[in-house]
């Protein structure tokens, strides 16, 4: 197959940590838009792709990009891309889609004219004017933006947040994505200890694990495109052998989840052992106010109730105060990263943050308020 493209989508807000996956893993060619990633390189990249971008939605595989103003342009010009090259004669290729400020504006009426485009298509190469579907999955997407038509096959099947380890969450959960990428924004190393005071089912505590003993978030699960024939089986095998090669399972680390609900703590527990961080990640029943530690220069992250729900935003308000006073009384040399939507959190807090980023937890806009701890003291240093 030689070069491909590949388009990592990502959450608004997380494009430039995506990117930097990106390079981390080798690629160059790397172009930033607003929810997505573009990068050339060959098959492998999709299955390294896939196994390590923490903070990525999902990669797709870019067949061909053009403008479409009229269904017969867009018929036409799909039709002459190589699907047969990509496709099987028994593959399956379902067409999704999504049109924004564009004059073909029915998704359902471009979904059924690609999908009659690709058939015609493939009738060329393979001979045949019926095709049975009955083979691997390839999800063809038509996205239609201001004109311009792009056309992608999804490469990793379930969502790339699904790790593996998470089979029961709490009501509103964080996803391991956003997790990922909060833990990634801070300056914590292995090195550091790490505390979540309100970690749910345990997935900011999770991601750190992974990302301190360099765990590939794919490790434990499987992609759609380790079906395709095309990829070959070497690529893929080579792949999930890098993954074990830099794994680092014997790093020792410090992290620790708190949650004031006891049922979380067991459900956090659980996804723990199923990650394979049991012994690793400690767990403990708390209200945030009663954390205390004799570590310093630590990392704390934290996923906090809102107060988006009417008669809960006095008791968050009052929380986010008594955590303030906490935190710089007890963590005076730690770094403090909260997510929230709530507006007036640094003056809860009783302090401005050092940066604060725009982030969105679902479709909830928050803001995620950063306070840098001082600079550990060098051995020759006062």
């Amino acid at each position: 197959m030689g070069k491909v493209t590949l388009i990592a989508t990502a959450t608004m807000g997380l494009e430039a940590l995506v990117a930097r996956e990106v390079k981390d893993l080798g690629y160059q060619d790397v172009q930033v838009e607003n929810g997505r990633v573009t990068y050339t390189a060959d098959e492998s990249a999709i299955c390294r792709s896939n196994l390590w971008l923490r903070t990525a939605d999902r990669v797709k595989l870019k067949v061909g990009e053009f403008k479409a103003f009229t269904f017969d342009e867009l018929f036409e010009k799909t039709k002459a891309l190589p699907w047969a090259d990509l496709i099987p004669e028994n593959g399956e290729f379902p067409v999704v889609g999504k049109s924004v400020k564009s004059k073909l504006f029915s998704v359902s009426d471009c979904q059924a004219i690609v999908k009659k485009a690709v058939v015609e298509s493939m009738k060329k190469k393979y001979k045949s004017s019926w095709f049975s579907e009955d083979g691997p999955l390839y999800r063809i997407e038509i996205a239609l933006h201001k004109d311009v038509a792009t056309l992608t096959i999804d490469t990793s099947g379930t969502g790339l947040h699904k790790r593996g380890y998470r089979y029961l969450h709490n009501q509103a959960p964080l996803k391991e994505t956003l997790a990922s990428a909060l833990i990634m924004l801070t300056n914590w190393n292995a090195d550091k200890p790490f505390i979540d005071p309100f970690c749910g089912s345990g997935t900011i505590p999770i991601e750190a694990a992974m990302i301190g003993q360099n765990i590939a978030p794919g490790f434990n699960r499987e992609f759609v495109s380790e079906k395709w024939g095309w990829i070959g089986k070497d690529n893929w095998d080579n792949a999930r052998m890098e993954v074990e090669d830099v794994a680092n399972y014997d790093q020792p680390l410090s992290i620790f989840g708190t949650d004031i609900d006891h049922r979380m703590i067991e459900l956090a527990t659980n996804n723990a052992m199923e990650a394979g961080f049991g012994d690793l990640i400690k767990f403990k029943q708390m209200q945030v106010t009663d954390l205390r530690t004799n570590q310093d220069y630590g990392v704390v992250v934290g996923n906090p109730p809102y107060g988006e729900r009417l008669g809960e935003r006095e008791e968050v308000e009052v929380m986010y105060k008594d955590m303030g006073a906490l935190f710089r009384e007890e963590l005076k040399t730690w770094s403090v990263y909260i997510l929230t939507s709530n507006e007036n959190f640094e003056t809860l807090y009783g302090k401005p943050a050092s940066k604060r980023r725009k982030l969105y937890n679902g479709n909830l806009k928050t803001d995620y308020y950063q306070y840098f701890g001082p600079r550990p003291k060098r051995n020759n240093e006062e």
